[in-house]
């Protein structure tokens, strides 16, 4: 089953900010009244969010690389390209997380090569955590979300994939600059 990504169009920004899920986890659930606003937002090329299709289905998952994809209260000090996912309500809890993390990681690879990968998961939500271990991450810390206190992990991979402690180096764009470290993300 391979799946297609493309970047992520307004129709379909529409289509996945509208995605409503169940306890506990509709904390991921996007405010309608701020649908039209965060549309804008998601469609800003720096956010690098991306449609996922699966064979005949257009609209499976979407998923985001940079900024966006960071929590606020985190520590993202650390050179690395963060990773969202998302994947729509009536496919979760099927035992497919692994393969929709694995082709996100590997669209990762070859479109933003040679980097440490980063993903932030809700402290609760245990199905992700064990999706994102089984594609070779590890948990470096855990904290508050500011705003709510909602506690929250952050969990690293090395493009190797291997478990060793990840080394501070060059910047995710591969060059040294202003480093950005507050999120400005909805999450």
């Amino acid at each position: 089953m391979p799946f297609t990504f493309n970047p992520l169009n307004q129709e379909a920004a529409r289509q996945v900010l509208a995605w409503t899920y169940p306890p506990p986890y509709n904390v991921y659930n996007e405010d309608p009244e701020r649908l039209e606003q965060v549309v804008v937002e998601v469609l800003r090329p720096d956010y690098h969010y991306y449609s996922i299709a699966e064979d005949e289905d257009p609209l499976v998952a979407y998923c985001c690389y940079g900024l966006d994809a960071r929590v606020a209260g985190g520590d993202y000090a650390l050179d690395a390209l963060d990773i969202g996912l998302m994947v729509r309500p009536d496919l979760n809890g099927q035992g497919r997380g692994t393969l929709f993390a694995a082709a996100v990681v590997d669209f990762a690879r070859r479109t933003f090569p040679d980097r440490r990968w980063r993903v932030t998961i809700a402290s609760f939500n245990l199905r992700a955590q064990c999706v994102w271990r089984e594609v070779g991450f590890r948990k470096s810390e855990t904290f508050l979300r500011r705003g709510d206190g909602l506690s929250f992990s952050v969990w690293v991979r090395d493009d190797n994939g291997d478990d060793r402690p990840p080394a501070r180096v060059r910047s995710w764009k591969g060059k040294a600059g202003r480093r950005i470290t507050s999120p400005t993300n909805r999450i």
